[in-house]
């Protein structure tokens, strides 16, 4: 996964594009503030008009005032980036705070530092941002799939007689037939041992006289 910088533009071509984004998002933001603040501040029976004029006067100067931002902090970064001659995080940083110091200059030199602190502070925290989520995207995508198979579920169930395992322990015979043999081995009496191999008691019936089958042959 590329960081911010690397899936960027090309440098001169960047300029045009962030001016382009910029011109857009500004518009775009600017309309629907000033779309809002018309209606709000129009009579009733005019609101739909005074958010239509609102927009048509300010959503065109926000967004030429965004556009010059983008146009600047691009042209200051690709500076760095040809000073430099590299991409990081600090580019950007360092574009922010001059970007601010440079059209708060005409204020005076104590505004100028004071707004290019505060560009430099949010292009900070901008790249930090994107640098911790670009980490964490990364290692979701290079965690391996841990598949869990049946087998191995119902092993580590205590309680449980594992199957060929060595220390397996025999179900233990039942009270029922330990105290019968041991009753029968007392008083002389025991109970039949079971046919082998079947699983209930197979009773026989006993034999009746059928009556005699009449015959038809003449003598």
């Amino acid at each position: 996964m590329g960081t911010p910088e690397t899936s960027r533009e090309p440098c001169p071509d960047r300029i045009i594009d962030d001016v382009g984004g910029a011109f857009g998002m500004g518009a775009v933001g600017g309309a629907a503030f000033h779309f809002l603040k018309g209606i709000y501040n129009s009579p009733k029976g005019a609101r739909l008009i005074g958010g239509s004029q609102a927009v048509r006067m300010n959503a065109p100067r926000v967004g030429g005032s965004f556009a010059v931002w983008g146009g600047l902090f691009s042209t200051f970064d690709c500076t760095m980036v040809y000073m430099r001659q590299k991409e990081d995080p600090w580019n950007s940083i360092i574009a922010g705070a001059a970007t601010g110091g440079f059209l708060q200059m005409r204020q005076g030199l104590g505004a100028s530092a004071r707004s290019a602190a505060m560009g430099g502070i949010l292009l900070a925290l901008i790249e930090g941002a994107g640098i911790m989520l670009n980490k964490f995207m990364s290692e979701q995508q290079q965690q391996p799939i841990v598949i869990e198979e049946p087998g191995a579920t119902m092993a580590s169930v205590p309680g449980l007689p594992q199957m060929g395992h060595p220390g397996a322990e025999a179900p233990s015979v039942s009270s029922e037939g330990s105290s019968g043999s041991w009753l029968g081995g007392w008083f002389g009496k025991g109970k039949e041992p079971e046919a082998a191999g079947s699983g209930s008691e197979t009773k026989v019936l006993e034999s009746f006289d059928a009556p005699a089958v009449p015959t038809f042959e003449f003598k």
